[in-house]
């Protein structure tokens, strides 16, 4: 077991920083991401209306779109998704199912007309759009374990010089938590027995070594979402130029539960034997069977602002372009975050069993998400069909985190490391049957934001430790199509969303290490394939008048 724990003393000590971080890339990636959300005709065309303008969603795409309006128009929509979660690992197959109602999109456009050729409206709204929903739910097993969660804590206690005395619960007048220098990770680890320590104070060692085996499991629950509530402001010039200005308010709550467990086979777990004395870490390590279970518990609240701006030119009535620029938004947020976990190792009889966690505690930062470009085109073709493409740029390598002392530079160059910029390509057709009846289909696609550094598992990946694992993104694309309706001032659209998202989960960082004879190898975490699908049934309402 010694030997196998020198290979992470190397990597550890080569790679990791001397403190946990407050906050990690894959949080604020998490919290810049926008779903395509929002009207049925909207959603049906795949949100390619950049170009078209004149729908209650398609105004926070382009807020040019406003000044589309002749008329003043109010609606609102409903949302059925019934969602499933398949996760793929080399040996094991586990799907999950989920049901959610939301109202996506709601809103006011009022239209004053000036009679002036020059400006012939002034129009004004305001819009709730679900910008983003967090709900989730995906399970996995991984059997034939290479290492063990516990060797990968042990060797971040072993570079940041953590020691035994650091972390021990048992003098009242010092708690490892609050007094000490010690990760509240490696803290918990130590005193669940998920590492010990043997020969010395700081030999910190995990339960994998010669000969264990095992299979791990993992869990991961999310609800919540983001809210944008936006004020719109935007006429038309001469019918030919029409832009607007929206100035936008986002609110932020998640809660994720995420579970990993591990079920190990001949591991040098510690028990206490009355009968044999006790070493440095004060138990006996025994070969054995050892249980345990992490969960961590995060919650993450706050509001943010941002601004847009955006044009759609008209030169002739068969063609239309779009620009549109989104500023970063602003976001001050507080996260609230525990961790337990419970544990039973039993060897020669003998049983360490029990259950540990951290306190409930919080922090307060700010970030700021991605900047983004929009471009679009649309033709009408015949007086009845619509023709649309959208492409929009997403800066991610710009996501920032800090607080009132300044900057998280690590998280900062984390973020510039693993990620890079996202491309989004939306298309959309509108076919009006009759002058009551319109069909339509649409199709988008979001490259990966993902760096191949990690994405492809080349370097190690920092985590706030809690939890320690993270995922990376592989594409995203929606196939829809829908149908609307129009008599007289009212209207009523329906859309079917099918959206599929790809992403690789890892359990924690790649361990890269040296052999005695200067070799560089690498001991791969338990990793596996989610494929999240998503279905949803849209439903608008609205009248114009």
């Amino acid at each position: 077991m010694n030997t196998i724990m020198r290979k992470y003393i190397i990597a550890s000590i080569l790679l990791l920083p001397a403190s946990m971080m407050a906050q990690s890339a894959f949080d604020l990636y998490q919290y810049s991401q926008r779903d395509m959300r929002g009207t049925a005709r909207y959603m049906s065309m795949a949100g390619a209306f950049g170009a078209l303008g004149g729908d209650l969603s398609a105004i926070n795409v382009n807020p040019g779109g406003i000044g589309i309006y002749r008329s003043s128009d109010v609606g609102i929509t409903f949302d059925f998704n019934i969602g499933s979660s398949t996760v793929e690992s080399e040996t094991s197959k586990v799907g999950t199912n989920r049901f959610k109602f939301y109202c996506n999109n709601a809103g006011y456009v009022g239209a004053l007309r000036l009679d002036s050729e020059i400006m012939p409206n002034i129009n004004w709204g305001f819009t709730y759009n679900r910008a983003a929903s967090f709900n989730r739910h995906y399970r996995g097993r991984v059997d034939n374990l290479g290492t063990s969660f516990s060797n990968f804590i042990a060797g971040e206690s072993l570079a940041n010089g953590e020691s035994a005395a650091d972390m021990t619960m048992n003098n009242s007048n010092f708690d490892p938590y609050y007094d000490g220098n010690a990760s509240w990770m490696g803290i918990l680890a130590y005193n669940s027995f998920i590492t010990n320590t043997l020969t010395s104070d700081t030999d910190f060692q995990g339960l994998w070594g010669d000969g264990t085996s095992g299979a791990a499991t993992f869990e991961t629950i999310e609800s919540g979402g983001i809210d944008d509530f936006t004020f719109n402001f935007g006429g038309n010039v001469a019918n030919v130029v029409y832009w607007g200005m929206s100035l936008g308010i986002s609110s932020i709550e998640h809660n994720i539960d995420t579970y990993y467990s591990e079920n190990l086979q001949n591991a040098y777990v510690a028990v206490y034997d009355e009968n044999m004395g006790n070493n440095a870490g004060g138990e006996e390590i025994r070969i054995g069977n050892a249980d345990y279970q992490v969960h961590n518990f995060s919650r993450t609240t706050g509001t943010g602002v941002n601004f847009k701006m955006g044009v759609i030119l008209k030169p002739i009535n068969e063609l239309r372009f779009g620009f549109a620029f989104h500023t970063p938004t602003y976001y001050s947020l507080k996260n609230e975050y525990y961790t337990e976990t419970q544990f039973r190792y039993d060897a020669d009889g003998l049983i360490n069993s029990g259950n540990a966690s951290t306190p409930f505690d919080e922090f307060y930062y700010d970030m700021r998400t991605p900047w983004r470009f929009v471009a679009s085109t649309a033709a009408v073709i015949g007086g009845r069909g619509i023709l649309s493409f959208d492409y929009e740029y997403v800066g991610n390598q710009t996501m920032y985190a800090g607080d009132e002392y300044g900057e998280f530079p690590d998280t900062n160059s984390d973020v510039e490391t693993y990620y890079k910029p996202s491309h989004i390509f939306r298309v959309g057709g509108e076919f009006r049957i009759t002058n009551n009846f319109s069909v339509r289909a649409g199709y988008s696609y979001q490259t990966s934001a993902s760096a191949d550094v990690v994405r492809y598992g080349q370097d190690y990946v920092y985590t706030t430790l809690m939890p320690t694992s993270y995922e990376t993104e592989n594409s995203l694309q929606h196939i829809t199509f829908g149908l609307g309706y129009r008599y007289k001032r009212f209207y009523t659209d329906i859309a079917f969303v099918h959206r599929d998202r790809q992403t690789d989960y890892r359990a924690f960082s790649p361990v890269f290490y040296l052999d005695a004879n200067g070799n560089e190898y690498v001991d791969l975490p338990p990793t596996a394939r989610v494929n999240s699908y998503d279905n949803q049934i849209v439903w608008t309402l609205g009248v114009r008048f």
